[in-house]
């Protein structure tokens, strides 16, 4: 079962402590990646959207040729949610990975997404 419940204030500003990048505007929790480019933007956006459709909660997207803005809010009640808190945090895991030193992945030798 959701949890329906709209976040304080109080407890708004407790979660984007948790979430460097994030910040609400507008009644809505967002943040803008920025990437290395075009292919690298769509790439995100789909690892966004299967992020998102597992959890079957469902950011609004803006997609420009290096950045994506996702915005967060639980729409049935129009306002935002621990489940908006939890999947910025997931996207957050899954866009801004990058493979650890020392291993064997050499990561992209470029600027990651941002």
């Amino acid at each position: 079962m959701p949890n329906d419940e709209v976040l304080s204030e109080e407890r708004l500003r407790e979660a984007l402590a948790g979430l460097p990048g994030w910040e609400v505007r507008d009644g809505w929790l967002r943040r803008t990646y920025t990437t290395p480019g075009w292919a690298h933007t769509m790439l995100l956006v789909n690892a966004i959207g299967l992020t998102a459709e597992a959890a079957w909660h469902h950011p609004d997207l803006s997609v420009g040729y290096a950045q994506v803005t996702v915005k967060l809010q639980t729409h049935r009640v129009g306002g935002i949610t621990a489940n908006d808190v939890e999947l910025a945090a997931r996207i957050d895991a899954v866009a801004l990975w990058k493979p650890p030193a020392g291993g064997s992945l050499q990561g992209y030798p470029k600027n990651w997404i941002r």
